[in-house]
């Protein structure tokens, strides 16, 4: 992995996705596109589960962005040759 800026599209990728996609059971008549899809309505998000989200979302792009620093930062310091004794 080169760029943190892929791991966060990856993890507001896959909230994105878990956001929007409809409940699995529910007592509404399937599509029947076999993916458990449903036509109950399942509410509005509400703003608590919004910020949930979006706070687990920025503190992971904060821990990745931490580790690959330190990771840039070791790997950039000179490997030292090993005197003989």
């Amino acid at each position: 992995m080169n760029d943190p800026m892929l791991m966060l599209t990856g993890v507001l990728a896959v909230i994105t996705r878990t956001l929007h996609l409809p409940a699995a059971t529910g007592t509404g008549t399937g599509t029947g596109t076999g993916t458990g899809e449903t036509t109950r309505d399942r509410g509005a998000v509400s703003i608590e589960q919004v910020l949930w989200y979006a706070a687990a979302a920025i503190s992971v792009a904060v821990v990745a962005t931490i580790i690959w620093s330190q990771i840039r930062t070791t790997a950039s310091t000179p490997v030292q040759a090993p005197s003989a004794p």
